[in-house]
């Protein structure tokens, strides 16, 4: 079970990144790590079951393919200031080829032969740790050096406590957890080098914590469903069991969809969830809005314009002040519908977006420098937190910045007696594809709780005279570009808007 359940890991995390990692040499380099452990692990577990005496020399392969696969990956891990030199990687190479030859002769049987074996691995293992250190000690402070660092710690722990079994030469009776140690190893590397905007331990722990409770809620269901077709399966082999589920989803589903879009590519709504159903919902209501919008709005402009020339010829025939005022507001009147309409128009017309790839710092900049030029801000403070390392996506420059204005202004709106406007970007390594992320805080009034869910819908304003459409605009524009809009407000404390957008394949 436990030489399985590392088969298993590393079978799911080398599959999963060889689809979603391929361009990243990183990540390939550790997909290959995964799938000389999986070789070794596997024939081990089988050997366990049929007991050929091939599997043996499966398991030898795999664990002499480890040892160079490891300074591979270490290599390109702590890149031009490694340690782990070409010649030392070729020899490595060697000894492996060297080793695989004599796997197939009789004297592989000899004990020392695996102790050789065991030896070779521990010392490749040596040389990426000390790589490793190195690495992290040449590192400036910051996110990189924080992330090497936890995983520089969780090297010896997992080495302690994969081998913490041999208390049992003390009396102790602990099980066989090695299998289970280095599996969360393999997935806290994953972390540290698949999802680099982790950046506190905590971070680690809080996704881990996804993975552990998805894992418990599973065995619960396979429990509850075994007992009631009176089953009795033991609980190690639920959580076992539970756990390759939760992590096989993405990369199984991954794979599923390419084989059906390769046989079935007009089946696209396949893998659409239900709420992605919901969502393809909306898209036809805007397309059928998109068609009456102008309609409507050409019924409603024109008897608009006859009413506003009509009170502006009456203007210049009465002579009293009363009447002039009364008149004044007709023409008030027609002009704020008129701009409601032409808000309107903007919201359902379908945009015709012009895409390019830009650098989202760049627009974000622009942005700022509008607002300083048209003196919004001068008892707010701005401050700008944006990733110089942000991959490039591509985006409607004069659209995206309209956003960005839009949401700012908002931001400046709320603060009428100063306060601190925060601009951010980052990026963020998802399963399948990378994200930039873009968030604008303030330090104002907020909003409250029971408007929030209500922001993005049309018409719905909290202001005196405003028309309840910037921010429905600003999600449509979102929308149009495949991403997301989501906000976040505390009464009295501000409010955060954060756009996520699909970064470039070939600049993340």
């Amino acid at each position: 079970m436990d030489t399985f359940i590392l088969a298993a890991t590393s079978f799911t995390i080398a599959v999963s990144l060889m689809i979603t990692g391929k361009k990243d040499k990183l990540q390939a380099s550790f997909a290959g790590l995964c799938a000389a452990v999986f070789v070794s692990q596997i024939a081990i577990t089988l050997d366990n079951i049929f007991h050929y005496e091939f599997l043996f020399k499966i398991r030898y392969l795999g664990e002499l393919a480890i040892a160079p696969a490891a300074l591979f990956f270490f290599g390109y891990l702590t890149r031009d200031k490694s340690i782990i030199s070409r010649k030392i990687f070729k020899i490595f190479i060697l000894i492996s080829l060297c080793g695989a030859v004599f796997a197939w002769m009789p004297l592989s049987k000899a004990v020392y032969f695996y102790s050789a074996i065991i030896a070779y691995m521990l010392s490749a293992f040596l040389i990426c740790y000390l790589a490793l250190m190195w690495h992290v000690r040449k590192l400036p402070s910051g996110n990189e050096r924080r992330r090497f660092g936890y995983l520089l710690a969780a090297c010896p722990i997992a080495l302690i406590l994969s081998h913490i079994n041999l208390l049992n030469y003390a009396g102790l009776n602990l099980p066989e957890i090695n299998g289970i140690i280095l599996s969360l190893l393999l997935y806290f590397i994953l972390l540290v080098i698949a999802y680099p905007q982790l950046r506190e331990l905590h971070d680690f722990f809080a996704r881990s914590l996804v993975i552990f409770v998805s894992t418990v809620a599973g065995a619960v269901i396979f429990y509850f469903t075994a007992r009631f077709f009176n089953g009795h399966p033991p609980l190690t082999g639920l959580l076992v069991a539970s756990f390759l589920v939760v992590i096989s989803l993405s990369p199984m589903k991954m794979i599923l969809r390419k084989i059906f879009g390769y046989f079935y590519p007009e089946s696209k709504d396949v893998f659409t969830s239900l709420y992605e159903f919901d969502e393809k919902l909306e898209r036809e209501k805007a397309l059928m809005l998109s068609e009456m919008a102008p309609v409507v709005a050409h019924e409603i402009r024109n008897p608009l314009g006859s009413i506003k020339g009509a009170a502006q010829y009456l203007k210049s025939e009465v002579s009293t002040e009363e009447q002039q005022d009364l008149l004044n507001v007709i023409v008030e009147g027609t002009d704020r519908l008129n701009n409601v309409v032409s808000k309107f128009l903007d919201y359902a017309r379908p945009y015709q977006l012009n895409l390019k790839l830009q650098n989202i710092n760049v627009i974000v900049k622009k942005v700022i420098s509008i607002i300083a030029a048209n003196k919004l801000v001068e008892d707010i403070t701005i401050i700008q937190e944006l990733d110089d390392n942000l991959p490039a996506a591509e985006v409607d420059e004069q659209q995206f910045m309209q956003v960005i204005l839009n949401i700012a202004l908002n931001a400046i709106e709320s603060m009428p007696r100063g306060g601190v406007l925060t601009f951010c970007t980052g990026f963020e390594k998802s399963d399948a594809d990378g994200e930039i992320r873009v968030t604008v805080r303030d330090t104002g009034k907020g909003i409250a709780k029971s408007d929030l869910k209500d922001i993005f819908k049309p018409f719905f304003t909290t202001k005196e005279r405003g028309v309840g459409l910037g921010l429905a605009i600003c999600q449509k524009i979102i929308k149009e570009h495949d991403g997301s809009i989501r906000v976040k407000s505390i009464p009295d404390q501000g409010t955060e808007f954060v756009i996520r957008l699909k970064a470039d394949d070939e600049s993340s």
